[in-house]
């Protein structure tokens, strides 16, 4: 099969890379050899790659019957969106890392697919390396998957990391991260949640079997998370992940993104640094966990590389990777349960009836200070809704006139 890769940055030459490392292995599992006819790039001359292969012009791959597969590492929705399109129109198969444009416009690609009897894949554009999309499709088949919940953007979880280790602030580890090139120059992106919410989306329209909006889904970046933060939550055992969650019950479909406390128990709590997690839970199968490098050049092409050869076996039948069109509401954030780990200003003293009142209804106030701090103090809630919970918060603050410093949901998946 020839093949088109469409940009040239670090997955379209990881893709090149690991086929090039792996041919005979990759060739013997697709069953016939993979040859990359043409690598478009905004240059005519890439070093180290002949100037033969190298195009700068769209419409030689998309017109050139002889190329069957096409790989979009190009990012973005414009003009990936329109060439990948084009590309199916034609009845050339196209594998995509690009998470914006799958979570954009991927109901739409995979409609164009179908009615030309070729396939969309996407398995790159979340988790990386981690095989979620394809084991979600094929291996959890047969499940009522009820919720997904991942650590899924490791510039985030390499600053949470950090923090935590360290006992640095947010803004000296970003910086720390800018300079490894973990984090970019603009940040944006991932420390405020919107990469993971991209991702998210994309999780429950495979879960669903239709569309959402990343949106419509509760986004909370990991900016207002601090060094004290942290501290509280290592002296009480928790550890502080920017996750992207989505659930179903019943009919309905509550997702976030938030930055969360998790607990020891839970199976993403030891997952640092800039690999990534996801936890699954389904109705027979129970909780399972996928675990590696969520990003990186070599481990995201190798999930390219997967679904290559999954189009090389599948190359005269259209697989059904996806969604439909049909669009899905998700729950207000409101209507989402939680533990809350609050920090108020002060001690407890002359508060304690406010307290339990409040947020501790169900059992002793327990009091949690950091050693040497005397002007503040935290304590877990109950379990509340959150819709509940802000409004117990404004009230208590209007009560006592103590301010709340910051407050973190917990998540605990011993309760679930």
């Amino acid at each position: 099969m020839k093949i088109a890769i469409m940009g040239y940055g670090t997955i379209g030459s990881g893709v090149k890379e690991v086929l090039d490392m792996n041919r005979a292995q990759i060739e013997k599992k697709g069953g016939e050899g993979i040859e990359i006819k043409y690598i478009l790039a905004r240059k005519e001359h890439i070093p180290g790659v002949e100037d033969a292969l190298v195009t700068t012009d769209f419409s030689v791959i998309e017109n050139d019957p002889e190329v069957e597969l096409v790989v979009e590492s190009i990012g973005g929705i414009h003009p990936a969106y329109e060439y990948i399109k084009s590309c199916l129109e034609k009845g050339k198969h196209v594998v995509s890392s690009n998470k914006a444009v799958v979570d954009a416009c991927g109901s739409k690609l995979i409609r164009t697919a179908k009615e030309h009897n070729c396939n969309f894949y996407f398995e790159a554009s979340v988790g990386g390396g981690i095989p979620v999309i394809r084991t979600l499709y094929h291996n959890y088949a047969g499940e009522n998957v009820t919720e997904i919940t991942g650590i899924l953007n490791g510039t985030t979880n390499f600053i949470l990391t950090k923090m935590r280790e360290e006992g640095s602030s947010f803004e000296d580890t970003l910086k720390e991260a800018q300079r490894l090139g973990y984090a970019e120059r603009d940040p944006s992106a991932d420390i405020d949640g919107f990469d993971t919410s991209r991702k998210t989306a994309i999780l429950l329209s495979m879960t669903s079997g239709n569309r959402c909006r990343h949106e419509d889904i509760y986004t909370e970046g990991i900016r207002n998370v601090s060094d004290i933060d942290m501290a509280y939550a290592k002296a009480l055992g928790y550890s502080i992940k920017l996750l992207g969650s989505v659930q179903t019950v019943e009919d309905k479909y509550f997702a976030y993104v938030a930055p969360m406390m998790v607990e020891e128990q839970d199976p993403l709590y030891p997952v640092n640094g800039v690999y990534n997690g996801i936890r699954i839970v389904g109705n027979c199968l129970g909780t399972t966990m996928l675990y590696g490098m969520g990003a990186g050049k070599l481990p995201t092409a190798s999930a390219v590389v997967s679904d290559i050869i999954a189009a090389v076996r599948h190359k005269n039948n259209f697989q059904g990777i996806g969604w439909s069109d049909k669009m899905i509401e998700i729950e207000p954030m409101g209507g989402n349960a939680f533990r809350y780990f609050l920090r108020i200003e002060g001690t407890e003293e002359g508060i304690e009836k406010e307290l339990k009142s409040y947020f501790v209804e169900n059992g002793k106030v327990k009091v949690h200070v950091l050693p040497g701090r005397k002007d503040e103090f935290a304590i877990i809630s109950d379990i509340l809704f959150e819709e509940d919970f802000l409004a117990r918060l404004s009230a208590f603050e209007d009560e006592t006139g103590r301010r709340v410093f910051h407050y973190l949901r917990v998540n605990s998946a011993s309760e679930e």
